[in-house]
């Protein structure tokens, strides 16, 4: 009588287990998240500024005057702002244009005969520039070239030494490279060398009869800036 009545609680509670389990919800499980690299966009328009150092470029110079020494162009501390343009496509590559001018601190040449001086002398550059590039991921490395502008009232001479003609160009090419960063969304650093050729100056003047006075006009720059992009197609993003 005991076993039976052993026997007959434990299928009772056997069952009660089964009815039990049979009303608990099924287990679910969740997948983890996968991270994927952040997507950079460098189409849009862009704004920024610059510091940085221009030096004189071919210092020579020929003259007809015997009594002339010329000096080379002074290293001059620069500084200015961009505006810009870039799409990227094909997806790696980058097509651009640039508008940038920079203000020199001093960028002087002059020439004496001892007694008499003329000095040339640069006090902003600007340059308008397409530019080509190639992008990984927040890099950028770009070649540019284009127009360039400076003042043109450089030239000043001394009372015994005024130019009876001149001839400056202010507008003349520029070509350059550099590496660009992309360190934070909408943010960038970048670092660049251009060169500015403006030609050949000419003057002709009156030191003890009619003398004249020729050199080259180029200038080699180092630049590093930063720009903030107003991306019209798309943010930074990441995919998960």
């Amino acid at each position: 009588m005991k076993k039976f009545l052993l026997g007959t609680v434990a299928l009772v509670a056997l069952g009660t287990a089964s009815a039990v389990a049979a009303d608990l919800p099924a287990r679910t499980y969740t997948k983890a998240p996968v991270y994927a690299a952040p997507i950079y966009n460098w189409t849009g328009i862009y704004v920024g500024a610059h510091i940085g150092a221009a030096f004189g470029g071919d210092n020579g110079f020929t003259t007809t005057d015997p009594t002339l020494v010329g000096t080379n162009r002074d290293a001059a501390f620069l500084g200015g702002g961009q505006i810009g343009a870039d799409y990227q496509f094909a997806p790696n590559w980058l097509v651009g244009i640039e508008g940038q001018i920079s203000g020199l601190s001093n960028s002087d040449r002059t020439f004496t005969s001892g007694v008499n001086s003329l000095r040339d002398r640069s006090d902003w550059l600007a340059s308008v520039t397409g530019r080509l590039g190639y992008t990984w991921g927040p890099g950028l490395i770009y070649a540019k070239g284009g127009v360039a502008f400076r003042d043109d009232n450089g030239l000043a001479a001394t009372a015994g030494f005024l130019p009876a003609v001149a001839s400056r160009e202010s507008t003349g090419y520029t070509v350059g490279g550099g590496l660009e960063y992309m360190f934070a969304p909408a943010w960038s650093a970048k670092v660049e060398y251009q060169y500015y050729n403006f030609d050949t100056t000419n003057v002709a003047y009156n030191n003890v009869g009619a003398r004249a006075l020729s050199f080259k006009d180029d200038l080699h720059t180092v630049k590093v800036g930063v720009n903030y992009r107003f991306n019209w197609g798309g943010p930074v993003v990441a995919k998960y």
